[in-house]
């Protein structure tokens, strides 16, 4: 482990202890508003320590066995090599649990999100990739026990999607789903290709966290053109025969948000102006990342939609992760919603990131203070 981490997690674990005495005292409910804080404090921090006191256990029941293993007695050497082996690997499950556990959070994380597909290059092919993209995140929702929303669609004339706009619902579903924003690449026959060659197509994936209602951008409805239109969708007779469609237009901006899905227009519009504020907040997010960019490229990029992120290649049965350079061969079970093994390696990296990111600033903290 780490210096900076150990010294992080002995920091963590003697806060613990002053935390411990000061709910303990007498008069500690006397302020019930201080006494909520340090009781969300010491769950934050408990959460941390108790692994971390696990990771301590075993790296001492590893030091015994190494000594074991210089044990004349052959089998006694021979078992404490295989406790050993057993010890190590818990060790690096638990040192990578810790890593995750010490980073920033970031309190849109629990959120519910916005997920919008749109085809890119390719035409009909593309349109049909994002019907399977579409389809692959409603089944990896459904894992999740998540509620999957259709605010907007624009089905294509072959089968799926020119755009469609999902909304998310279930605790944690943009923490889960941020690394997704970016341009995701088909390579694959066409059903409409004769000769049976491989193209290559693209879509455009972007992850919005739902607005908080208490955060949420204020609209000033002198910068908006509101539209009611007839859906388009398939939603029975009622949806395809009124205007209850809304269309909302952020005119300084130029940004567009529009929701189809129920039959009140009342509702449709306020579904449509949650997306537009989700919007408006990405874009400031966006341009944000973008001026630090500047000063630091990050492993897992700004999540621009005209960063490549990922291609799906389906003769090879290969989804390849382009940002961390991490390859599956399991494209078959991942386009079935199966996407645990992909999204943990990509917190893992983005994780590394910002633990080295904390480290530089600690060394940095230490060496001014030294001058």
């Amino acid at each position: 482990m780490k210096p900076f981490i150990r010294h992080t997690l002995e920091r963590q674990r003697l806060r613990l202890h002053e935390l411990d005495a000061l709910l303990g005292a007498p008069d500690a409910v006397a302020d019930r508003e201080r006494f909520r804080q340090l009781s969300r404090e010491h769950a934050e921090a408990d959460a941390v320590v108790q692994p971390y006191l696990r990771y301590l256990e075993r790296e001492a029941a590893l030091q015994h066995a190494h000594s074991l293993s210089l044990d004349p007695d052959p089998e006694l050497a021979e078992l404490a090599e295989l406790e050993a082996a057993q010890l190590q690997a818990e060790l690096a499950q638990l040192e990578a649990e810790l890593q995750t556990l010490l980073l920033p959070r970031d309190p849109d994380d629990v959120r519910n999100a916005f997920l919008e597909i749109r085809a890119g290059t390719g035409g009909d092919e593309a349109a049909l990739f994002a019907g399977d993209l579409a389809r692959l995140y409603t089944r990896f929702a459904e894992r999740q026990g998540w509620r999957v929303e259709t605010l907007s669609e624009t089905p294509a004339e072959l089968g799926g999607y020119k755009e469609l706009v999902l909304r998310l619902e279930g605790r944690g579903a943009y923490g889960m789903l941020r690394f997704e924003s970016g341009g995701h690449r088909v390579q694959r026959v066409p059903a409409t290709e004769a000769q049976g060659r491989i193209h290559t197509s693209a879509c455009t994936v972007a992850v919005l966290p739902e607005p908080d209602p208490t955060q949420a951008i204020t609209l000033n409805p002198a910068e908006l053109r509101i539209d009611t239109f007839r859906a388009s969708g398939a939603g029975g007779q009622h949806i395809n025969k009124t205007d209850s469609a809304v269309r909302v237009v952020h005119l300084p901006t130029g940004l567009v948000a529009e929701c189809q899905d129920g039959r009140s227009q009342h509702s449709n519009k306020a579904k449509a102006l949650q997306v537009l504020q989700a919007r408006l907040q990405e874009k400031e997010r966006s341009e944000r990342a973008s001026r630090e960019a500047a000063e630091r490229k990050g492993l897992i990029g700004s999540g621009d939609r005209s960063d490549r992120i990922r291609t799906y290649n389906y003769p090879q049965g290969r989804l390849s992760e382009h940002r961390i350079n991490l390859t599956l061969y399991k494209l078959g079970q991942i386009l079935e919603g199966d996407l645990d093994e992909l999204l943990q390696a990509l917190r893992l990296a983005r994780g590394a990131e910002l633990l080295g990111e904390l480290e530089q600033r600690a060394a940095q903290s230490e060496r001014g203070a030294l001058a």
